[in-house]
């Protein structure tokens, strides 16, 4: 049984990370979660199909293979940065149960999979990214919780008022709910991304998500007890920095060029005016 409280709000909450038995089978919170998330990741699909080119029948023929690809590059890229953990038993690789997925496998096994998907069905790759980027951000907004029915992935010790209340190794201490920094930085990421919708380049909501993921990833990052290492450094806040940066090159190149093509047709335009006197 896990406990959980949060000083600010007077709470002290006990609960299972385990939901249900079905046949024997236990049936937990974070699996639920993800199953949430993806509900409502399709969801939104659904309702923002009539912004694009693109038939909500090839989203559901898509994630019969993103789901399960995207779930195990999660798992791949866990455990290639813990892999002391596996070394002296390589089975519990498998035990996708125990946990240990990141979030940043799955997103790169996800990006290549619709890559390899939209050069089989003819279907432009970038408006398929700028289609599916608010449903990964309310996936995630959503999927953090079930870090808090495991009590994973907090931060370190603070007295802020927000600060939440676990027991780690039977001592009872109070830390940063970075779960919900990053739940509460992605559900309005996602209030952006759906705002979206004429698009002032083709693109634009992927590096929208490029920017606004990695500045909220690289800071919580650096706040949590539990980041995959190499080294000294924190694999994830690398990337997110990586992420930020590569959102805002491309972001402002495509704006430039936007303007920079605007300005030779305004100049054909006056020829042509010219023309005509």
């Amino acid at each position: 049984m896990n406990t959980v409280t949060f000083p600010l709000l007077n709470l002290n909450l006990k609960f299972s990370d385990i939901a249900f038995s079905i046949f024997g089978i236990e049936i937990y919170w974070y699996a639920i979660m993800i199953v949430t998330a993806i509900v409502m990741a399709l969801l939104v699909l659904k309702l923002r199909e009539k912004y694009f080119n693109i038939k909500f029948a090839d989203i559901i023929d898509l994630c019969i293979y993103l789901i399960p690809i995207s779930i195990i590059s999660a798992r791949i890229y866990y455990v290639l940065f813990s892999i002391d953990d596996y070394i002296s038993n390589p089975i519990s690789i498998l035990d996708f149960r125990g946990g240990g997925l990141a979030i940043y496998g799955g997103i790169i096994g996800g990006i290549l999979t619709c890559y390899i998907f939209c050069k089989k069905r003819k279907i432009n790759f970038v408006d398929l990214l700028d289609y599916a980027t608010p449903s990964l951000a309310i996936g995630q907004a959503i999927g953090r919780w079930g870090n808090f029915f495991n009590v994973e992935a907090y931060g370190t010790q603070t007295n802020l008022p927000w600060r939440m209340g676990i027991y780690e190794f039977g001592e009872y201490i109070e830390v940063h709910p970075t779960f919900l920094y990053e739940s509460m930085g992605t559900l309005i990421l996602f209030v952006i991304l759906i705002n979206i919708k004429n698009r002032k380049f083709s693109g634009q909501a992927v590096c929208t998500y490029l920017i606004g993921y990695g500045l909220i990833r690289m800071l919580i990052e650096g706040l949590r007890t539990d980041s995959l290492m190499l080294g000294n450094i924190r694999i994830s806040q690398l990337l997110s920095l990586a992420i930020l940066i590569l959102g805002i090159l491309i972001y402002f190149k495509k704006i430039y060029q936007k303007k920079m093509s605007q300005n030779l047709k305004n100049c054909h335009k006056e020829k042509e005016k010219n023309k005509k006197w």
